[in-house]
């Protein structure tokens, strides 16, 4: 523990550092810098309120052990005994907590997101489960107190979706919700299968945090932007108005199209906020991929066209194959109860962070 010590100490300087800084005048009259210096400040609290509390639970191991030492009588013996007995299994209960503290952080956790969800391989059948996916998602957001926003989407006559994007906002969306990129595999007979065969169909997540200006600057040179008339339902006001956009990042050759609502400012402020995105996405891939290919994750690559998890339904069966889990209650899962899935995915990521740190 005495490395772990020092990280600690160390973590508990600078939070010290930050409160004496977002004091000062000057810094408070830098917005910017004070925005910045105020949310690394509110990163360490909780590491540093556990690091106080694990620091008096060893105070008192030391302070019992010590009393231990002395000629006690019976009574006040068992007492000690049994306080150190509740304060070392404290103290390792802080220390395991304060270890995954101290992994290394994804400075993306505290975002909300924008998530894609394509029906893929499957045709009718992949668009419907691009709902069903939507559906759950949903569910689960409204479980977790999160605010979902519908930013685009194009149905198919089924009632399906072959594309539908949202916006998904609250606390720390992305940490939850990051794991979820990829290809998700349904089994089952589709509604319009008439001889009853179960059919394998595919539909694709994608899941971007919402980039800030702090976190990509696009150059306004860099974006071409073309506006045309909507097309679809809306009667004649569609067909007059050029309210719908195209946004080009010309770097990328990232390509963003919203015509979902009736004014072209509307449509530009949303097509902006998914571009950024999707750029900040690309460059992040990018260097993901160059530390991937010296090193695999547990939970994957993010790579969306990596099969991720298959839903059986004749089984009611959910597998992720990432980490080798099975569950017996798809219906459940289906109706937003992700949780379980998403901690053991949690806890396969923060296993294997650990076990490189350790070989490092």
């Amino acid at each position: 523990m005495d490395e772990i010590f020092d990280k600690l100490q160390a973590v508990a300087d600078r939070y010290d550092e930050l409160n004496e800084l977002i004091s000062d005048p000057e810094v408070i009259a830098d917005t910017q810098r004070f925005m910045k210096l105020s949310k690394e400040e509110g990163s360490l609290r909780e590491t540093v309120e556990k690091y106080n509390q694990y620091k008096k639970v060893v105070q008192q191991v030391n302070e019992d052990e010590e009393l231990l030492r002395e000629k006690l009588d019976d009574d006040m013996e068992q007492l000690t005994k049994e306080e150190l007995a509740e304060s070392k299994t404290q103290q390792e209960e802080l220390e395991q907590d304060l270890r995954v503290m101290l992994l290394p952080k994804d400075p993306n956790d505290d975002k909300n997101i924008i998530m894609e969800i394509h029906g893929a391989a499957g045709g009718d059948e992949a668009s419907l489960f691009a709902a069903d996916l939507f559906d759950m998602y949903s569910r689960y957001a409204e479980k977790q107190g999160w605010q979902v926003e519908v930013v685009d989407k194009s149905d198919t006559e089924v009632g399906g979706f072959k594309e539908i994007v949202l916006m998904i906002s609250g606390d720390k969306v992305y940490s939850k919700l990051k794991y979820e990129n990829g290809a998700h595999r349904v089994q089952r007979i589709p509604v319009t299968e008439s001889a009853g065969r179960v059919h394998t169909s595919t539909a694709t997540v994608g899941v971007m945090p919402e980039a800030e200006d702090v976190d990509i600057d696009i150059d306004p040179k860099d974006i071409r932007t073309d506006v045309y008339r909507s097309s679809g339902a809306g009667g004649q006001h569609i067909n007059k108005t050029s309210s719908a956009v195209r946004m080009t990042h010309l770097p990328t050759g990232i390509v963003v199209a919203m015509q979902d609502e009736r004014s072209q400012q509307q449509n530009r402020a949303k097509a902006i906020k998914i571009l950024r995105a999707r750029v900040y996405d690309y460059y992040q891939q990018k260097e993901q991929s160059a530390y991937d290919e010296q090193r695999k994750s547990a939970v994957g690559t993010g790579d969306r066209s990596e099969r991720i998890r298959t839903y059986n339904y004749p089984q009611n069966r959910v597998t992720d194959h990432r980490i080798g889990l099975t569950l017996n209650k798809l219906d459940r899962i289906m109706n937003g109860e992700l949780d379980e899935i998403i901690d053991a995915l949690v806890i396969a990521d923060q296993t294997e962070k650990m076990e490189n740190l350790r070989n490092e």
